[in-house]
């Protein structure tokens, strides 16, 4: 199982626009993606906007993304990029 530790960049967090954007790419990967906070690490649908938005991520706050699977490390460095962009 791959997995990419990334710091929440963007000063709105993880929520409209950088959410949107990281719910598409994951969306575009055929394998299972999931997101959790590494302080409270409660796991999430990668694919899914509510529950991204649900984990209330803030600027400056770190997630975990997880995913399996063929091409599993690419789409990891695409989110984790997405994540980390202010």
């Amino acid at each position: 199982m791959g997995e990419r530790k990334a710091t929440v960049a963007a000063e709105v967090g993880l929520h409209a626009r950088p959410a949107a954007t990281f719910v598409q790419t994951a969306m575009k990967a055929p394998m299972d993606i999931s997101v959790a906070k590494v302080t409270g690490g409660q796991r999430v649908n990668g694919k899914s906007i509510l529950q991204i938005m649900a984990l209330d991520v803030r600027q400056g706050e770190t997630i975990v993304i997880t995913a399996e699977g063929e091409g599993a490390e690419e789409v990891l460095d695409q989110l984790a990029s997405i994540a980390s962009t202010p």
